[in-house]
């Protein structure tokens, strides 16, 4: 199976690999060209470099990736944080008050990208986390220790399954939306993401549906729920908000156009 990358994308990708295998950061490839590697550094490149060359995404290589200015840990148990989810966390942020203590709540954590983006930007805001996976929880905790985010917790649940009555000021999440059988499911990074980060029944919304239908009795009155969704979702979600009687429902563009992030507040 070939792998092709624009030569750009390529020559970076070659140097983050490089630097792995060496232990050093990018500005000692920069500085060391002459730099020759010895046969053990050398059989280690070539190692990650055949991962990659079998499609493996590079941030499963590498065991990490960049979102909202933080570092994260990642592993074959959650998702690969991606840039388009940076717009879910926009939204929250402004619906967060910064001087008075709230509750938000992730559904979904993976790595924790998004409530650990959220705890770091709102350090009055108590961020809860969960995940059915607890392989997945065990990165997104170790991701706040590594960034010494002390206003997150975590907790192991199926959606609201765990939460008693627990009630917020906010939810997110970016659930699985892709519908089973999509032919994206045979392409590109997510060959090697967890099948159950991806798959929500046949339309890709059986898990924007449960968590629409049951955020009601989790949201503090004016509460808001934010969800990403698919690139031609906004219009069904939206429907599935209206139809759960939220208000001020909306849908947001991501950075290339497309209507990614749709959202509603709970009546008071």
């Amino acid at each position: 199976m070939s792998l092709a990358l624009e030569a750009s994308t390529a020559r970076l990708e070659v140097q983050c690999l490089l630097q792995s295998a060496l232990h050093v950061p990018r500005v000692y490839l920069l500085a060391h060209p002459e730099r020759c590697l010895t046969d053990a550094e050398f059989a280690h490149y070539t190692e990650l470099m055949q991962r990659r060359l079998h499609g493996e995404p590079i941030a499963y290589i590498l065991g990490e990736r960049e979102f909202y200015g933080m570092n994260l840990k990642v592993t074959l148990a959650t998702l690969i944080p991606r840039p388009d989810t940076e717009l879910l966390v926009e939204l929250a942020l402004q619906r967060i008050p910064l001087h008075e203590r709230c509750a938000v709540l992730d559904l979904g954590t993976g790595s924790g990208a998004i409530a650990l983006a959220i705890a770091q930007a709102c350090p009055r805001a108590e961020v809860l986390a969960c995940d059915a996976s607890t392989a997945a929880l065990a990165v997104a905790q170790e991701n706040a220790r590594a960034l010494g985010i002390s206003n997150a917790s975590f907790v192991q649940s199926d959606w609201f399954a765990s939460l008693g009555m627990q009630r917020f000021t906010l939810i997110v999440s970016n659930p699985p939306y892709i519908a089973a059988g999509d032919p994206h499911l045979a392409q590109g990074d997510v060959r090697f993401e967890p099948v159950s980060a991806l798959i929500s029944g046949m339309d890709g919304l059986d898990d924007i549906r449960h968590i629409i239908t049951q955020s009601s009795s989790h949201l503090l009155p004016g509460g808001w729920l934010l969800l990403e969704h698919g690139y031609d979702q906004a219009a069904r979600v939206r429907s599935l908000f209206e139809r759960a009687e939220f208000d001020d429902v909306f849908s947001a563009c991501d950075l290339a156009g497309i209507e990614r992030v749709s959202g509603g507040r709970i009546r008071t």
